[in-house]
């Protein structure tokens, strides 16, 4: 069946994307591997992809900065601007794809993607265990960046999935 080019923004699923995670670490642990560069360095980025360089100033308004390459041997660069910290509960921030140099770019591989997402990472003490839970939305974007964004999620389940199996591996090293 021929997919219908004229449908409208009412037919976009805009609700945001959610991963919740349970992780056999004191929440404490978990805020820290997430706020600081060197241990965000040693995880933070999908399976398969190499940590090229990472920069963090973690306050209101400060960035993260971070550059990855690709299994293929591309750079690929990304950076947070942090809007909300609330240690250690909650981290809300933008997320975009960035040159190497921090400046605003197009993900590399999905030019439609949206520009901004706006991500909302909370960390809930459960004993000795951390509920975290991200919630990733378009920010400012357009229908066809909605679009994309809504067409992706099975891909950011993936990529995000990963990324959280990378982050229990580095909790467990760090805990043993």
């Amino acid at each position: 069946m021929a997919k219908n080019t004229n449908a409208s923004s009412k037919d976009i699923n805009d609700e945001p994307f959610v991963l919740t995670r349970s992780f056999d670490a004191p929440r404490d642990l978990l805020w820290k591997v997430w706020t600081q560069s060197e241990h965000l360095g040693k995880w933070f980025s999908p399976k398969g992809f190499k940590i090229l360089a990472a920069r963090m100033d973690f306050r209101v308004g400060g960035i993260y900065h971070y550059g990855l390459e690709t299994p293929d041997g591309k750079p690929m660069w990304g950076k947070w601007e942090f809007r909300e910290i609330a240690a250690p509960e909650r981290i809300v921030l933008i997320q975009s794809f960035s040159d190497e140099n921090g400046g605003l770019a197009r993900h590399p591989m999905a030019p439609d993607w949206p520009q901004f997402m706006l991500s909302t990472m909370t960390f809930a003490a459960q004993g000795n265990k951390t509920k975290f839970t991200l919630t990733w939305t378009p920010h400012k974007a357009t229908e066809v960046e909605r679009r994309t964004f809504d067409a992706g999620r099975a891909s950011m389940e993936m990529g995000w999935g990963g990324t959280m199996e990378q982050l229990i591996a580095y909790l467990a090293k760090l805990q043993s």
